[in-house]
């Protein structure tokens, strides 16, 4: 039951940061002008990123380990949620990460601006997989 505890804690943190990020940190810095926008955007994108992968795969692979010892379909269904966030990004997000990080501050502007606001609509769906995981876990636990 540790192993389950520790995973829904990890599943907790992954999706209190992603709705952080889309909820409160978007919706602030999309009142900057595109230049600040986007210089606000790439060193938030850099510590997200340190912060968010690791959870991802830490409590998969806790949610793992835990349906392993306890036989309970929602801790594996609880690790591939959590683990989904990694093809998610890498098919559906890296594209407009690798555009937004190779634009200049200089060249900011409305394009820039479009695909923030499209970088968080499909950040969302990682606020969604940590939710999901996260409740997958609270049904395996109880």
């Amino acid at each position: 039951m540790v192993l389950g505890l520790l995973a829904l804690s990890v599943a907790a943190v992954f999706a209190g940061a992603a709705f952080y990020v889309g909820f409160a940190e978007q919706a602030a810095r999309l009142t900057l002008d595109d230049h600040a926008l986007l210089g606000e955007w790439k060193p938030a994108y850099r510590r997200g990123t340190a912060m968010q992968a690791p959870l991802a795969i830490i409590g998969g692979i806790l949610g793992i380990c835990a349906w392993w010892f306890a036989g309970q379909a929602f801790f594996l269904i609880e690790a591939i949620l959590l683990l989904a966030n990694w093809p998610w990004t890498l098919v559906a997000i890296m594209p407009t990460n690798r555009a937004l990080m190779a634009t200049e501050l200089q060249d900011a502007g409305p394009k820039t601006s479009a695909l923030i606001r499209r970088w968080n609509v499909r950040h969302s769906v990682r606020t969604a997989l940590g939710i999901l995981a996260m409740l997958a876990f609270l049904i395996a636990l109880v």
